[in-house]
C-alpha cells in the first residue's frame, strides 16, 4: 500500500517508525514547520521531521494543508491512503476524498469519547481509570468518522499523561498495522459514532494549570498527573508562582482552625495544603519561580513557609 504519513510529535514516532519497518511505500512525510523555540527562538524541527530524516523519507512541511501547493503536491503522488498521526491541521475536503482507502487517524482516546487535541491529558485530569486507542476514517468533522477499530487499556491511580503517552504511542503503531491490513483484506468496516456519549478534550492553554484549591484533593492531584509536561499545575505564593510537580493526596478532614482552601499546613518536613471536601493535599515536589525544582522538605528549608499561609488561585 502506497501511503503519505501526517503527524507531527513524538507521540507519532513509533507509528512511522513502524510503518517503514514493515515496508510500507511512503511516498511523503507531511508535517508542520521547523518553529521557533527556547528564548533565542531557534528553529526546531518536529519530532516526526526528525524520525523521517534518520529513517531516509522524503517530507513536506507546508504552512497550510489547504494550500494549492498541497494539493498540487499530494495529487502527484497519489496516495492509496494517509495515515494521520497528531498532524494539528485540519485536513480539507480535497484531501480527505483523495486516496483510494481513506484518511486514516489514530486518536488516543476511545472516540466519541474526548474528541479534540488533548484526550490523554483531559482522561488523566478527570480521574479516568481507562482509556485507549480508535482508528477512524476521517471525515470533515473534529475526530466524528465512523470507527475502525478500538484498544482499551487502564490508566493507573498515580500514572502521568506523559508515561500514558508514552504507552499508547508504542501501542499506537501495532494498532494502525492492523487497520491497514483489515482494509487492505477488505474486512474492516468502519462503525458510526454513537454522538449521544460525546465528550470533549479542548487544546490545552496556561490558565488550565492555574489551581483552584476549593477543589477536592483529588481533583487537583488528577491536574497535576494529568498536565504534566505543560502547562504544569501552578498556584501563587508571596506573589510568585510555584509549580507543583509532585503531590499526594490525603483524604482527611484537617483541623477545624485551618480549613480554608489553600492554606498551609507545615510540620517537620511534610507540607500540605488544605482543599476543598474535607481534604488536603502533601506537596511532594514543586518549583519555585526563579528556582530549581526541589523537594518539599528543601523548600520548607529554603523558603520557611509557615502554618496558615495561603496558597492563591490567583495572581
Amino acid at each position: 500500500m502506497k501511503i503519505v504519513f501526517a503527524g507531527s510529535p513524538r507521540f507519532a514516532v513509533p507509528t512511522l517508525e513502524r510503518l517503514a519497518a514493515e515496508g510500507y511505500e511512503i511516498l511523503a512525510v507531511v508535517t508542520q514547520p521547523d518553529r521557533p523555540v527556547g528564548r533565542e527562538q531557534q528553529l526546531q524541527p518536529p519530532p516526526v521531521k526528525e524520525a523521517a530524516v534518520r529513517l531516509g523519507l522524503s517530507f513536506f512541511q507546508p504552512e497550510k494543508i489547504k494550500s494549492e501547493e498541497s494539493r498540487a503536491f499530494l495529487e502527484k503522488i497519489k496516495p492509496e491512503a494517509v495515515v494521520v498521526v497528531g498532524y494539528g491541521q485540519i485536513l480539507p475536503p480535497w484531501l480527505l476524498e483523495l486516496p483510494r482507502y481513506g484518511c486514516i487517524n489514530l486518536h488516543a482516546s476511545l472516540l466519541p469519547a474526548y474528541r479534540g487535541a488533548a484526550p490523554i491529558q483531559w482522561a488523566v485530569v478527570n480521574g479516568e481509570t481507562k482509556t485507549g486507542l480508535t482508528t477512524m476514517l476521517m471525515d470533515p468533522g473534529m475526530d466524528t468518522g465512523p470507527i475502525f477499530l478500538q484498544w482499551e487499556t487502564e490508566i493507573g491511580p498515580e500514572e502521568t499523561a506523559i508515561t500514558l503517552a508514552e504507552r499508547l504511542s508504542v501501542a499506537g503503531a501495532s494498532f494502525i498495522i492492523e487497520t491497514l491490513q483489515g482494509l487492505e483484506s477488505g474486512k474492516l468496516i468502519p462503525q458510526a459514532q454513537d454522538n449521544s456519549r460525546t465528550s470533549r478534550a479542548p487544546l490545552l492553554k496556561k490558565e488550565h494549570g492555574l489551581i483552584d484549591w476549593n477543589l477536592t484533593a483529588t481533583q487537583i492531584f488528577n491536574r497535576v498527573r494529568g498536565f504534566l509536561p505543560w502547562p504544569g499545575a501552578y498556584t501563587s505564593f508571596r506573589g510568585k508562582k510555584l509549580q507543583i510537580w509532585w503531590a499526594k493526596s490525603q483524604q482527611s478532614t484537617p483541623p477545624e482552625n485551618t480549613s480554608i482552601p489553600g492554606q498551609l499546613l507545615v510540620s517537620k518536613d511534610e507540607l500540605n495544603v488544605v482543599c476543598g471536601g474535607g481534604t488536603a493535599l502533601q506537596l511532594l515536589e514543586v518549583q519555585l519561580e526563579g528556582r530549581r525544582r526541589m523537594s518539599a522538605a528543601d523548600f520548607l528549608h529554603g523558603s520557611q513557609p509557615k502554618t496558615g499561609e495561603k496558597l492563591q488561585s490567583e495572581f
